[in-house]
């Protein structure tokens, strides 16, 4: 049986601190998954409760778009398995697009807080395109 060098020792214990930090990342993102699939399951709940009772619009709408934030929550952690360990940047501008909106839907008293809001989608929504453009994509 050979020695191992210091090198390939440590490289070895490298490679079992990085896996084992995986694992705990993948469970962590599992357990993640299903509190906001519980999350999901009790905003439908109170999107039903909401659309029975005949409550407000901007209610109604902001339970909506809540709804899709948890959405995207869970197809980033998808996305995260599929691709092989890796957050695809296009989902967080998604989440952050969507988050905007509802805080424009939610706090839509102060005009200039608006301007500002939109203009963070606006600059979101470039991101997108550069993102999604085929010169960043060949890079």
């Amino acid at each position: 049986m050979s020695k191992l060098t210091l090198e390939q020792q440590h490289s070895r214990f490298g490679k079992w601190i990085s896996e084992s930090f995986q694992w705990l990342l993948n469970i962590s993102l599992l357990l993640i998954g299903l509190i906001l699939s519980l999350a999901l399951c009790y905003e439908i709940y109170s999107l039903f409760a909401l659309l029975t009772h005949h409550s407000e619009k901007f209610q109604i709408v902001e339970k909506i778009v809540i709804f899709f934030l948890y959405f995207e929550f869970l197809a980033l952690i998808v996305q995260y398995f599929k691709y092989n360990y890796h957050f695809p940047l296009r989902y967080f501008l998604y989440i952050g697009i969507t988050a905007m909106v509802r805080l424009i839907i939610v706090d839509h008293s102060n005009a200039i807080h608006t301007v500002l809001f939109a203009l963070a989608i606006l600059i979101m929504i470039i991101a997108l395109f550069i993102v999604h453009s085929d010169r960043l994509r060949k890079s």
